[in-house]
């Protein structure tokens, strides 16, 4: 909380109420509890392994700095459209191989250093390179060189037409970096945006303030200081706003809780979408995962609104492939498999497993999963398969075991990349789903910026995915916010996962 205190001067401590109404002057004095409050306390269930999110992939590093701290080239605002940032304008030629960007001028990053086409390149170059551990290299796979002709001018030369390049520069995987400090992004991050980074006490918070040197004027920061508490436990979550030691929790990890916020005369509760898609992703190189009936029995098994029942609630939007109703070209797909017993019985005996058979499911911590999956073990009980669920610790033993090592049969966790449709396509990922159909649509989706051929497109990569069903496609976890009635400007959607704090403010 700031105290104020104002001593008048000896001017109006001399002046009498008569003089001063006759002088034609109007007296106001703020006190300290009219004053607008420039601070924020808010609140985050998962602490970020670092601050960077060129070099991991973490959402919780963007929900941080991504728009905060750092920037791109472009951004993505809260309707999930494509808008300049760092870039005014650019232009694409008509083969879709050239960029060509103009970029803004007299901007700094938080040292001091000038952005500028050097430094632009810099970013992308460090981002592609043969020693990049971007966590989406891949955006940038197409690049073959860059040109600076000038300072403002920054030139892409692609090997291949990219049609998600643009969008994929708006990403917290694009963002740009200082070419002096990048190295140490990780603790002390450095970028061109509204906040300058202040301090990380490990454990417990990250402290931004206000960068009174901005370059945007229009979205410049109306908050002095933000400081980022990290709360694992959704009962304390809930003290904590209740008590009013945080002023807003964006994303709240409990469903089942959001009632206890009913008739509080100060805070308030949003349900807004997100692209978080649950999926139950199977080990396809197994057995019996590796047989498409057996998957498309497991599907039909599931009925999808006891699992958000169970798991979230009854908060959540039901899914039928790696797609949600925000993306581009939705097409609701849970009608190709539905909830029908005796067909998954039949689809299992078909396949040859008329008596069941027995696996294990690995599901990491985070609350939705191991709820998800116990309800789905009680639907598979009754199409006689036997689903073991194993406690998996996420990120450390998840990543290994599931990423890495493809030690699993079936596990069970929410993408959060928006338009991520394509991991189906990539080799290896840990569903090990191998589809030369599929896998042309990627590539074909990529050779044109029409968005209707692109909507058409992903259209049939959706319907593709549910019917071979590499991962029982589940639900979409809605946005859970809890904050305070006076702040204004938080994001009740989540097109991309962030806490975008440029235009928040309090009401007061």
């Amino acid at each position: 909380m700031i105290k104020l205190s104002f001593a008048p001067s000896r001017f109006v401590r001399r002046l009498s109420l008569g003089a001063a109404l006759s002088a034609g002057l109007v007296i106001t004095a703020m006190t300290p509890a009219e004053a607008a409050k420039t601070t924020l306390n808010l609140g985050m269930s998962v602490e970020p392994t670092g601050l960077d999110p060129t070099i991991a992939a973490p959402v919780a590093i963007g929900q941080v700095t991504w728009q905060n701290v750092f920037e791109g080239l472009v951004t993505i605002d809260q309707a999930g459209k494509i808008q300049p940032q760092l870039a005014k304008s650019w232009e694409i030629s008509a083969d879709g191989l050239t960029y060509t960007f103009k970029l803004q001028t007299g901007v700094k990053f938080h040292d001091g250093e000038a952005f500028d086409a050097a430094s632009a390149k810099f970013s992308l170059d460090r981002a592609r390179g043969a020693e990049s551990v971007n966590p989406q290299k891949r955006f940038f796979a197409s690049i073959a060189s860059i040109d600076t002709p000038d300072a403002e001018t920054l030139v892409l030369h692609l090997s291949a037409p990219t049609g998600s390049l643009i969008y994929w520069l708006g990403w917290p995987a694009s963002v740009m970096v200082a070419p002096k400090t990048a190295a140490d992004g990780k603790t002390t991050p450095v970028g061109t945006g509204p906040f300058k980074f202040a301090s990380w006490a490990k454990g417990d918070k990250v402290e931004l303030a206000r960068n009174a040197d901005y370059w945007n004027k229009d979205a410049a920061a109306k908050l002095d200081k933000v400081t980022f508490r990290f709360i694992a436990d959704p009962q304390a979550q809930a003290a904590a706003l209740k008590s009013g030691d945080l002023d807003a929790f964006p994303e709240f990890a409990a469903p089942e809780l959001m009632s206890s916020f009913d008739g509080d005369a100060r805070l308030v509760t949003r349900i807004g979408n997100t692209e978080l898609k649950v999926v139950a992703g199977m080990n396809t190189a197994k057995k019996p995962f590796d047989d498409k009936r057996v998957r498309q029995a497991l599907m039909m098994a599931i009925d999808r609104k006891t699992v958000i029942d169970g798991a979230w609630s009854g908060l959540g939007t039901p899914i039928g492939s790696h797609y949600t109703p925000n993306d581009p070209g939705y097409r609701d797909m849970t009608g190709v498999l539905p909830y029908d017993v005796e067909k998954a019985k039949a689809l299992l005996a078909e396949a040859g497993y008329p008596n069941g058979f027995t696996f294990t499911i690995k599901s990491p911590q985070m609350a939705y999963a191991p709820r998800s999956a116990q309800v789905m073990q009680a639907m598979f009980a009754e199409i006689g398969v036997t689903m073991n669920i194993e406690p998996t610790e996420f990120p450390a033993k998840w990543v290994q075991d599931i990423m890495k090592d493809r030690n699993f049969d079936m596990t069970i966790v929410a993408h959060a990349e928006p338009l991520d449709i394509d991991i189906y396509a990539r080799d290896p990922y840990y569903f090990n789903y191998k589809n030369p159909a599929f896998n042309a649509l990627m590539k074909k989706v990529q050779e044109t910026v029409d968005p209707a051929t692109q909507n058409a497109i992903y259209g049939e990569a959706q319907k593709i995915l549910a019917e071979d069903v590499p991962a029982l496609y589940l639900f979409v976890m809605p946005k859970l916010g809890v904050w305070d009635k006076k702040l204004k400007g938080l994001w009740e959607n989540e097109p991309i996962p962030s806490n975008v704090l440029s235009g928040v403010s309090w009401d007061e």
